[in-house]
C-alpha cells in the first residue's frame, strides 16, 4: 500500500509518503523553493518523495489531501454574512482566489497531479479533514497501543480544537471547539499585538516570555475570553479584528492594555515583555484547565498533541509536570505540514484499514526524512564553489569537529537526512560550544542575523540529560523544556529564566550527530552543544549542498562539515563573501 499526503495552499505546503504503513519521506516545500512557508502547489516535493522510492503517481494507491476546502469556505462564506457589511473589502479581495483556486480545488489538484503523471487516475485523489490529519499525524506515528489525541491550532475547516481517542488503528474525533474561539488565534492575536507575525512570531513570544512579568494576566483573563470550567471558552470578539478586519486584534485591545501596538523591528520596551508574559500565562491557564477536564473525560494514560499550539514547548512542559499523563509524544511536524503525513496516515488506517505497527521509540525515523546527498554530490558542489576543503571520515570528522568546537568556532553541520518540521535537530544544524558567555550573542547578532532575546536549544547525550537538566525522559525533537542543573556552566543554551528547550540524542535516532557529541564529551568533559537551525532569519533550513555553502559564505560560520568534507573559512585564500546575505529574504 503506497499513499501520498498533500498539504498546500495555506501554509507549510509539504508531502509525504507512506509504503506499506512505514513513513519513508517528507519534506516542505519551502526548502526547495527557498521562500519560507511556501503554501504553493508542493510539486518539488511530490517529485522527490516518489523519487525515494522510484514510483510514479500512477503508482500510487491514493493520494490524500490533508483538508476539505468546500468546508473552508462554507466556515469563511458564513463568517462574511454573519458581519457584513463589515469585512466586505477583505471578502471581494479574497473571494476569487477561492473561486479560481481553493473552491475548485479537486480539479486544480487533479490538474497539477496529471502534469506530473498523466496517466494517473483521479479517483485515486481522497480528502481527508484538516484536525483528522493533525491526530492522525501525532497518533499513528506515537509508540502508543491507545491514547487520547488533542489537537489545537487556528483554524481548519471550522474547528479550533479537537478531542480525539486512538486506539489500535482506530481514531475517532469526539469533541470540537469551533471557530471563531481558538486558542491559536489568540496566542497569535497576541503575538502580532507585539510586533511579529502569525505563523512565525509565535516562537518569539515563548521566547520572550520569561524576560517579562505576567502583569496583564488577569486584565487578559477577564476581558479577552469567557472561560468554562471544563476548559472550553470563547473569545470576546470587541478585542479580535480578525472576522471582518485586516488584523487579528481590534484597537479597543490596546485600550484595555494601555499601550500601543508595537511596529515590527521597533524597540522591544518592558511593556511588550510582559504582554508576552501574560499571553504565556493565559495560554498554560487555560490548555491546563482543558487538560484536566479532558482527563476527567478520557482517563487514558497516554496523550499525543499536534496542531500548532503544541509547537509551545513550555506549555507541553507543563502539561507534564500536571502528572496526569505518564507519556506525552508531540508530532515534530505539528503544524500544517505535517497534515500531509496525517492525511496518508488517516487514508492508510481509517479507510484502507491496514495494520498498524508500533514502534517502541515512534516510526518517524527521528524525523529524519527528508533529502541526503551522497559525497559525491557534496564534492561535486564544493568544486563548483571553488572552496578549498579537506575530506575526513567516520571517527576522523567527529574528532576534527570536536577540537574546532572546543576551541569556540562555530560549525554548520550538514549530514544525512534533512529534518521535516520546523525544528533543526541535529541533521541541518549549527552547532557550537555552549559554555563560552559571548556564544549566545555571536550566534544571534553574527550568524543568524535575528533578534537578541532568542534563546538556543541544547543536544545532550539521552543518556547524561539528568545529569544537566531537571529532566528523566527522552526528549528527541526539542518539544519540551527543562530547567538547567548548576552543574552546566553553558550560558549560550540557558533561557533568561534557567530553563532550556532540550533535545536528547541516542546513537539509533541520531546516527549522525551522536557520535559527535561523544566524541566532544570525551575531549572537553561536556556532552552538550548549541543546536540551531541553519539558516539566517527568514530563510528556510538549507537542503542542499548549494543551499549551506551559500548560507556559510553569507555569514560569520567558521567551519562546514558537509558529510565528509569539511570547509574552514580561515583556509580560504581568496573569498568572497555574499553581501548581506541575509537581505535575500523577508524577515519572519
Amino acid at each position: 500500500m503506497r499513499i501520498l499526503g498533500i498539504s498546500a495552499q495555506y501554509h507549510d505546503s509539504a508531502a509525504s509518503l507512506l509504503a506499506d504503513g512505514r513513513i519513508v519521506a517528507a519534506v516542505q516545500e519551502e526548502r526547495f523553493t527557498r521562500k519560507k512557508q511556501d503554501s504553493s502547489f508542493p510539486k518539488k516535493s511530490i517529485e522527490w518523495v516518489l523519487k525515494t522510492e522510484n514510483l510514479k503517481l500512477s503508482d500510487l494507491d491514493a493520494i490524500v489531501y490533508y483538508e476539505k476546502p468546500l468546508f473552508k469556505f462554507d466556515r469563511i462564506l458564513e463568517t462574511y454574512i454573519h458581519n457584513a457589511p463589515f469585512g466586505l473589502k477583505n471578502f471581494i479581495e479574497s473571494a476569487p482566489i477561492w473561486l479560481k483556486q481553493k473552491l475548485f480545488l479537486r480539479q486544480d489538484l487533479t490538474r497539477e497531479l496529471k502534469r506530473l503523471d498523466p496517466q494517473l487516475d483521479p479517483t485515486k485523489i481522497l480528502f481527508s479533514e484538516h484536525h483528522l490529519s493533525h491526530a492522525a499525524s501525532a497518533f499513528y506515528p506515537s509508540p502508543f497501543e491507545e491514547a487520547l489525541v488533542l489537537t489545537l491550532d487556528g483554524v481548519g475547516e471550522w474547528a479550533t480544537s479537537s478531542v480525539a481517542v486512538g486506539k489500535g488503528y482506530t481514531l475517532k474525533i469526539h469533541k470540537e471547539g469551533h471557530f471563531p474561539d481558538s486558542l491559536g488565534f489568540l496566542y497569535s492575536a497576541l503575538t502580532t499585538f507585539c510586533g511579529f507575525k502569525v505563523n512565525s512570531g509565535e516562537y518569539k513570544l515563548m521566547g520572550l516570555a520569561p524576560y517579562g512579568q505576567p502583569r496583564f494576566f488577569a486584565q487578559m483573563l477577564e476581558h479577552l475570553v469567557s472561560l468554562n470550567d471544563d476548559g472550553s471558552f470563547s473569545l470576546n470578539l470587541k478585542y479580535f479584528d480578525f472576522l471582518s478586519g485586516q488584523k487579528m486584534f481590534h484597537q479597543n485591545m490596546a485600550e484595555l492594555l494601555g499601550v500601543a501596538p508595537r511596529s515590527p523591528e521597533s524597540q522591544l520596551s518592558q511593556e511588550y515583555m510582559d504582554i508576552a508574559a501574560s499571553a504565556q500565562k493565559l495560554l498554560e491557564h487555560i490548555l491546563l484547565k482543558m487538560i484536566r477536564a479532558l482527563h476527567k473525560e478520557f482517563p487514558f494514560t497516554n496523550l499525543c498533541l499536534a496542531g500548532g499550539v503544541a509547537l509551545n514547548c513550555v506549555a507541553n512542559s507543563e502539561i507534564l509536570k500536571m502528572g496526569l499523563f505518564k507519556n506525552i509524544w508531540v508530532q515534530p511536524a505539528a503544524g500544517d505540514a505535517g497534515g500531509s503525513l496525517g492525511a496518508a496516515l488517516a487514508a492508510n488506517y481509517l479507510h484502507f484499514k491496514e495494520p498498524r505497527k508500533i514502534s517502541p521509540t515512534d516510526s518517524m525515523a527521528g524525523s529524519y526524512l527528508g533529502p541526503r546527498f551522497s559525497d559525491g554530490e557534496i564534492e561535486a558542489a564544493l568544486k563548483m564553489s571553488k572552496l578549498q576543503y579537506t575530506k575526513l571520515e567516520g571517527a576522523a570528522l567527529y574528532k576534527n569537529m570536536a577540537q574546532q568546537l572546543s576551541q569556540g568556532l562555530s560549525v554548520g553541520w550538514f549530514q544525512g537526512a534533512m529534518e521535516f518540521g520546523p525544528r533543526a535537530l541535529g541533521a541541518r544544524s549549527i552547532l557550537a560550544d555552549p559554555r563560552p558567555q559571548e556564544m549566545q550573542k555571536k550566534l544571534n547578532l553574527q550568524i543568524k542575523f535575528r533578534e537578541s532575546f532568542r534563546p538556543f536549544a541544547p543536544l545532550v547525550l539521552e543518556e547524561d540529560v539528568s545529569t544537566f537538566f531537571e529532566w528523566d525522559r527522552p526528549s528527541p525533537y526539542m518539544l519540551f523544556t527543562a530547567a538547567v542543573k548548576k552543574d552546566l556552566q553553558a550560558p549560550a543554551v540557558t533561557h533568561v529564566d534557567g530553563s532550556a528547550r532540550l533535545q536528547t540524542v541516542n546513537a539509533e535516532q541520531n546516527p549522525c550527530i551522536y557520535p559527535l557529541l561523544k566524541e566532544f564529551k570525551q575531549q572537553t568533559g561536556c556532552s552538550v552543544l548549541v543546536n540551531t537551525s541553519f539558516n539566517v532569519r527568514g530563510e528556510p533550513i538549507v537542503c542542499s549542498p548549494e543551499d549551506a555553502v551559500r548560507c556559510f559564505l553569507g555569514t560569520d560560520l567558521d567551519v562546514l562539515a558537509l558529510g565528509s568534507f569539511v570547509v574552514e573559512k580561515s583556509q580560504q585564500p581568496q573569498l568572497e563573501k555574499v553581501q548581506r546575505y541575509y537581505d535575500q529574504f523577508a524577515l519572519d
